[in-house]
């Protein structure tokens, strides 16, 4: 029954949030549906460790270890967004007019509703339903300061990403459309379309694959359809940023790789080759983009479509180890992730700017924000020991053992180019005489929320516990060996 609570207590919190006069109580109910969420996702987990799945309601509703990673993931993000939120939210209340603050908590606890249920939902075609759903209640959140350059950035991600829905369901009625063509009496579930998968015809199962991957691609921010990614990261409040850059895209990438079942020894299909190249082009472009960004939101956007690339190569290059380094680096990128939007909305409190170039000596100036951008800056950019720097590790040596040496030279070189780019811009700002004063103290819940997605990027560079490691591994058999 957890997984019908889960999915029904942000609904009814977002509910809650728009009773006339509870202004004063959205936050407090948010916050409170959020940890309920969380406290359920850890159990549905610690269950799937054990029991391989926890079922709701048969070929509808049910969750594996896959699904129960990312379950974990959106909530524990969205809970630490949910306590950024309420101080964040009430000091830019404090410096414009304008700001509603029902709707955002409502739209909060729609939009984690929505992603929630990715991982919850069995029929393909209802997971396709969600992954829009993302999309039609965050856009509201994305246009949130209703700036020109806000609404801008909302066009521009809602015409891409419902562009690529389209796309995206082509493929997915033809997989149903393959599965009636061989009598299948299989629900259109993900079990029941990889039993199913050895009867249908390849080229309808790639060209099916291929939509998929294009149309939910642009939702990722693969290259060439990530356009909308750096300008809606950058407009949206910080703590939608987290959501959107550390689970959203990670959400729809999951959509992705639970196709992966469907070619068995993906390394050498045709599937492991697209995978590989987009992979390989969003990771690079990535990395040149990282270079030249000039806002520390953006910056962070762009890692986001590296660190998409990487996962994308891992899958294709297949196999344990790979699969392995692709859930550590899914569990890394988004709580790395998040911690950097965190820190980014922190600095924008404090100094009341975006720009690169005239943010120096941050950690003078408020040695909260400087500390916790240059953890964040290390976490996402793959420094040694942290989480990234393990499943990046993870992913290279599987490449290496399978023989693919100029995959893995071509992501160890992007790699490094993103790495560096990273830190040289995260070093200007930090590090330096000030050139600014303090235009704000740091609301506690703020601290506290980086505090919360701080520590499992560092603790999992070092120690991962037993609960995780059984989770992550059956999560890596999941998508095929």
């Amino acid at each position: 029954m957890e997984l019908l609570y889960i999915l029904c207590v942000p609904i009814l919190a977002a509910a809650g949030s728009l009773i006339p006069g509870a202004r004063i109580l959205a936050p407090g109910i948010t916050l409170i549906s959020s940890m309920s969420v969380l406290i359920l996702s850890f159990q549905t987990a610690l269950r799937v460790t054990t029991t391989k799945e926890v079922i709701a309601i048969p070929d509808w509703i049910a969750c594996d270890s896959f699904g129960a990673l990312i379950l974990v993931l959106v909530a524990l993000v969205g809970f630490a967004a949910a306590i950024f939120s309420w101080g964040y939210i009430d000091k830019i209340r404090e410096t414009r007019d304008g700001i509603i603050v029902r709707p955002y908590y409502a739209l909060f606890n729609l939009f984690l509703a929505s992603m929630l249920a990715v991982p919850l939902l069995s029929q393909v075609a209802l997971v396709w339903i969600a992954v829009e759903l993302t999309t039609l209640l965050s856009v509201f959140l994305v246009s949130f300061a209703s700036t020109p350059e806000a609404l801008e950035a909302a066009w521009k991600y809602v015409v891409l990403t419902c562009m690529g829905a389209s796309i995206a369901l082509l493929g997915i009625l033809m997989l149903y459309w393959g599965m009636m063509s061989v009598d299948s009496h299989e629900p259109f579930t993900w079990a029941g379309l990889t039993m199913a998968s050895s009867k249908m015809s390849p080229a309808l199962l790639d060209t099916a694959f291929f939509f998929i991957l294009i149309g939910f691609g642009a939702k990722v921010g693969l290259v060439p359809l990530h356009t909308w990614l750096p300008d809606a990261h950058s407009q949206a409040p910080s703590p939608i940023c987290a959501l959107l850059s550390g689970v959203e895209t990670t959400v729809v990438l999951y959509a992705i790789m639970r196709l992966s079942p469907l070619f068995p020894g993906i390394s050498g299909a045709s599937t492991g080759m697209w995978l590989v190249i987009f992979g390989l082009v969003s990771t690079g472009a990535a990395a040149l983009l990282l270079i030249q960004a000039k806002d520390y939101k953006r910056l962070f956007a762009f890692s986001t479509v590296e660190h998409m690339g990487i996962i994308l190569v891992a899958v294709g290059v297949g196999g344990y180890g790979a699969h392995f380094g692709a859930m550590l680096q899914i569990v890394g990128h988004s709580l790395a992730k998040a911690l950097c939007f965190f820190a980014a909305g922190m600095t924008l409190l404090v100094t009341g700017n975006r720009d690169i170039g005239s943010i120096r000596g941050l950690i003078r100036t408020s040695p909260m924000a400087g500390f916790f951008l240059i953890v964040g800056g290390l976490g996402i950019a793959g420094a040694p020991p942290l989480a990234i720097f393990l499943s990046e590790l993870s992913i290279l040596k599987a490449g290496l053992a399978s023989g693919r040496y100029l995959v893995t030279g071509l992501l160890a070189l992007f790699i490094v180019i993103a790495f560096s780019g990273i830190l040289f811009k995260i070093n200007h700002m930090v590090f330096g005489k000030p050139t600014m004063t303090l235009k704000t103290n740091l609301p506690a819940t703020c601290v506290v929320a980086v505090i919360i997605v701080t520590l499992p990027v560092i603790l999992f560079g070092v120690y991962i516990p037993g609960t995780v490691y059984d989770l992550l591994r059956l999560a890596a058999y999941s998508i095929g060996r």
